[in-house]
């Protein structure tokens, strides 16, 4: 009866650290896609010579950096 109970307790952890890593996992994909395409606008903002984009841009990016 103890032996199953730690069993599954076990399976819970794992399934809890399974979520965790996924989740962490997300999070940083997610983050390097937005700095990406922030990294895209910043640039076309450099090439339209569109300060106030680009100070805006810059500053977008300090937040998900």
């Amino acid at each position: 009866m103890e032996n199953n109970i730690s069993n599954e307790m076990s399976q819970i952890e794992k399934n809890i650290s399974d979520e965790i890593l996924a989740e962490l996992f997300l999070s940083q994909v997610t983050k390097q896609f937005k700095r990406g395409k922030i990294l895209e606008e910043i640039d076309q903002s450099l090439k339209n010579k569109d300060k106030e984009a680009f100070l805006r841009l810059t500053v977008e990016l300090k937040f998900v950096s």
